[in-house]
């Protein structure tokens, strides 16, 4: 039993993004679950964002509110997300509508899109800093807030809905997930310290619980591919943007994290972490930027872009799942030497 445990364990990510992607072609293929479409959609959907509550609560839990100021790596990475973001949607608004205007918009999308709020579980998988990771999910959150509702008209100009309306909508989207696990994870740090230590012990099980998660997303993302299918040479270019953006972004993650690094100069060399050769800020900032909530990239393509862009989600939830777990081939494969 605890050989299966461990081989579980081992291989999570592979086993989720397969066990996601099955159950969605199985109901698609099968004509007989067609009646049940709505409710394995609502499941999926408000499972994944009650799990995300769960596991945005474990790390809100192991955070200290002490640990979690700003660095300067976070600077860095928020003006690359708005930066790209904001140049590509003034390159969109001057192009035609046609195959190659809704890769940029993928691209925007992927750019801009808010950290997973799982992140966490990975970045202290890896040995990056929790804390940290949490930091910069509640200041991108913030952002993306303001700046997307003030972006996305000049590429897709909207008679019927204001600044406000816009934003409005993507704070409901965003917040209820952020504020209510966090509320609650402090005030059973200040007014149960008993509690507290008891959940910060039961929170590497939360890996678990991010399985789940992530199969979940594959259902959501498998159904995003098939649904809005544009085409065999978009479908090319679409998943060619989507890749270049996850490599590109989970690279310059940690080429801000080392940056951030030497512009302190503290004299003193960064602890290790579970990577060999790769320091815990280069991890954090790395995962930061690479790992993205993929249900809100495929809500906000879908609602308030060319909707066939919320493939990009879809596609970015499997490279960047990819990519994390051959990470964590690497951690266990150092570990093991």
């Amino acid at each position: 039993m605890r050989r299966l445990v461990d081989y579980i364990k081992d291989w999570m990510l592979p086993i989720a993004i397969i066990t996601g992607i099955s159950a969605f072609l199985v109901y698609y293929f099968t004509p007989s679950l067609a009646p049940l479409g709505p409710l394995f959609h609502r499941i999926a959907a408000d499972g994944q964002r009650f799990l995300i509550g769960v596991l945005l609560f474990f790390q809100f839990v192991k955070a200290s509110p002490h640990d979690m100021g700003l660095r300067r790596w976070h600077l860095y990475v928020l003006l690359f997300q708005c930066l790209t973001f904001v140049g590509l949607a003034v390159l969109a608004a001057f192009m035609e509508r046609n195959g190659l205007r809704i890769m940029v918009e993928c691209a925007m999308l992927c750019l801009i899109c808010p950290t997973a709020s799982a992140a966490g579980v990975i970045t202290d998988k890896l040995g990056g800093r929790i804390a940290e990771t949490v930091t910069y999910l509640v200041i991108v959150n913030t952002v993306a807030t303001l700046v997307i509702p003030t972006v996305i008209p000049l590429v897709h100009p909207s008679s019927d809905m204001g600044f406000w309306r816009y934003v409005l909508a993507i704070a409901w989207k965003i917040f209820p997930l952020l504020i209510c696990p966090c509320i609650l994870a402090w005030i059973i740090r200040y007014t149960m310290p008993k509690l507290q230590r008891a959940l910060m012990r039961f929170s590497p099980k939360s890996f678990y619980i991010w399985g789940v998660c992530l199969a979940l997303a594959m259902v959501l993302s498998t159904r995003a591919l098939i649904t809005s299918f544009p085409g065999v040479w978009t479908l090319w270019g679409i998943v060619a943007v989507t890749v270049l953006c996850c490599a590109i972004q989970f690279k310059l993650g940690r080429v801000f994290g080392r940056a951030a690094e030497k512009a302190v100069a503290s004299g003193e060399p960064e602890e290790a972490s579970s990577l060999e050769g790769v320091s815990p800020t280069a991890i954090t900032a790395g995962q930061a930027l690479g790992q993205k909530n993929t249900g809100f990239l495929i809500w906000l393509g879908y609602t308030y872009m060319t909707p066939v862009t919320s493939i990009a989600g879809g596609l970015y939830a499997i490279f960047q799942n990819i990519f994390n777990s051959w990470e964590l081939y690497q951690k266990k494969s150092s570990k093991n030497q």
